[in-house]
Order: C-alpha cells, then sequence, then structure tokens
C-alpha cells in the first residue's frame, strides 16, 4: 500500500490529472463557442432551412449524413488544436531552447578521433594524443 500512496503522490501523476481536468473542462468550453455561438452565425449567412447548423444533413437512398453536427466537431477539433498549438507547445519549445542556450560544454571534439573528452583534457582517452587544454591556448 505505501507504494501504491508514493506513485500517487509523485508529481507527474497530480500534474497529468490536473491537465486531464483542465483540458476536458478548457473542451467543453471550445465545443460550447463552437456550437452556440460560431455555427449558427454560419448558418444565419448561409440562409439554411435549419436554425441549428448542426441539424444540416441530406439524404442519399434513406440514409441520412449529418454533415452540420460533423462540421461543428472538425471546427471545434481546429480551434482547440490551434489554442493548444499556440498557448503550449510554441512557448515550451522557446523555453526548452532558451535553456539549452545556457547550457556551458563541458566536452569538446579530439581532433585525431573525433571522439568526445574533457575541455581541460591534455590527452585524448581514445587515441592518446596529445592536446593542449582551452586554458592554455596561446592567444593569436
Amino acid at each position: 500500500m505505501g507504494g501504491f500512496k508514493k506513485f500517487l503522490l509523485r508529481g507527474n501523476i497530480v500534474e497529468l490529472a490536473v491537465g486531464v481536468i483542465i483540458g476536458a473542462a478548457f473542451s467543453s468550453l471550445i465545443t460550447a463557442l463552437v456550437k452556440d455561438l460560431i455555427t449558427p452565425f454560419i448558418g444565419a449567412i448561409t440562409g439554411g432551412r435549419q436554425p441549428n447548423f448542426a441539424e444540416y444533413s441530406f439524404t442519399i437512398n434513406g440514409s441520412v449524413f449529418k454533415y452540420g453536427d460533423f462540421l461543428n466537431n472538425l471546427l471545434a477539433f481546429v480551434i482547440m488544436a490551434a489554442v493548444v498549438y499556440w498557448l503550449i507547445v510554441t512557448p515550451m519549445s522557446r523555453l526548452v531552447r532558451l535553456f539549452e542556450g545556457e547550457k556551458q560544454a563541458t566536452t569538446k571534439e579530439c581532433p585525431e578521433c573525433l571522439s568526445e573528452i574533457p575541455l581541460e583534457a591534455r590527452r585524448c582517452a581514445h587515441c592518446t594524443v596529445e592536446l593542449v587544454p582551452a586554458s592554455e591556448k596561446p592567444d593569436v
């Protein structure tokens, strides 16, 4: 039971739960925006017979194709994807690049064998070539 409690209280699980809850609430908000505001506006512009855009459909051999409801869901998906991309993915990518740029290099490439070696190394551990450390390089 202690291991299960430890698993539940880890930061990643709590963050995931918060993300799912906020995502579900945001999804219902976007769906309501599309269903109650955007598609009725489109229906008013197109002058359809039904006042509700979700009820737009056509029939072939007795089969009813509800393309209005599909377009509602498609539009909600596109808006949700755009918001997630512009408000989450893009800023996170910038943060990752910012933090990666601050990392100091701790290794360099050996000029002979092209392997990774520490910056202050005097000899390559792979090919044993003698090196001049960065702090002792003469100014040119």
